[in-house]
């Protein structure tokens, strides 16, 4: 098969268009032709070594999270009947090596596209969906009536965030750039903030929580922000002055496989509930150019077809 490898931490110019041995699935994993995947922080960040040092690679390396496809082959083990996969199927996941024409996935990280949804346009949401739920489900804790920030909300994570938190029942803030004001409206919050405006931040109370998708010098900012006993969940890091509020839990979030969280956030984009734009489609074997154009930011994500 062909696929992306990185043969050292670098320019987007490392990743190179290969032939690689076909995978085989092991017990309790199924083999999926990739028809798309995406380009996520993580992925440019992994390559440039930024986070070497937490997350460091084994060389060559096939990055990728993000998989939609068609399952070609279940592996030893995996029971159509108990499992409902069978070849041929329209299935997407969280899971890893995803720049490739094929790749092995544990059956249960799998599920199948929702009927009617475009399978490479699945490959834009599984780590954005995920993570967004698990930042406010498992991270911010946040109950109904309760009230919510949301910084980086016009971002895929930052979106689904903010659905989430909408169906918990909480009342939510959009926090986002000046400039985003008018896009960050669309997305169904209770009111919107810019986060770089300092008299907007002047006027927030506090909160019960809040759901970092930005970190740095604004996450330092928004901390102090939320009430005693609050938490200030993250997706990025833990802010650099959390030892000056310690009556604020702080939780990082790291996401994981979940497929019936998986499922739940991809119907609310099939009923256009959640829009996670996309910003353009390209060959896996342009995979280099994808990771420049990710690399200067932007709302929509970009595809690579397989």
């Amino acid at each position: 098969m062909k696929a992306i490898v990185l043969h050292k931490y670098g320019h987007p110019s490392e990743l190179h268009y290969e032939d690689v041995p076909d995978p085989t699935p092991g017990p309790g994993e199924i083999l999926v032709r990739v028809s798309a995947t995406s380009v996520n922080p993580i992925d440019y960040k992994t390559r440039s070594g930024a986070i070497k040092d937490r997350m460091p690679v084994e060389f060559p390396a096939i990055l990728g999270r993000d998989l939609a496809g068609v399952i070609r082959t279940l592996g030893p083990g995996v029971d159509p009947q108990a499992t409902g996969f069978e070849p041929g199927d329209d299935v997407f996941a969280l899971t890893n090596h995803t720049y490739a024409q094929l790749c092995v996935v544990k059956a249960t990280d799998l599920a199948k596209i929702p009927a009617g949804m475009d399978v490479p346009e699945a490959g834009a949401l599984p780590l954005v969906l995920l993570t967004g739920n698990q930042l406010i489900v498992k991270g911010t804790e946040i109950k109904a009536g309760q009230t919510v920030l949301v910084a980086g909300a016009v971002g895929g994570v930052g979106r689904s965030a903010v659905r989430t938190a909408k169906m918990a029942g909480a009342h939510v803030i959009a926090g986002v750039r000046k400039h985003q004001l008018k896009e960050a409206a669309t997305l169904g919050a209770d009111s919107v903030l810019a986060l770089d405006d300092e008299q907007a931040m002047q006027t927030l109370g506090l909160m019960d929580a809040i759901a970092d998708a930005v970190g740095g010098h604004t996450a330092e900012l928004l901390l102090p922000k939320v009430r005693q006993g609050g938490i200030f969940a993250s997706v990025v890091a833990v802010p650099a002055n959390a030892a000056l509020n310690p009556t604020i839990r702080t939780v990082r979030i790291a996401c994981q496989p979940d497929v019936p969280g998986l499922l739940q956030m991809a119907e609310e984009v099939k009923a256009g509930r959640l829009v996670i734009p996309i910003d353009r489609m390209l060959p896996l074997d342009e995979a280099a150019a994808a990771h420049t154009a990710a690399e200067k930011g932007g709302i929509g994500k970009i595809l690579l077809l397989a």
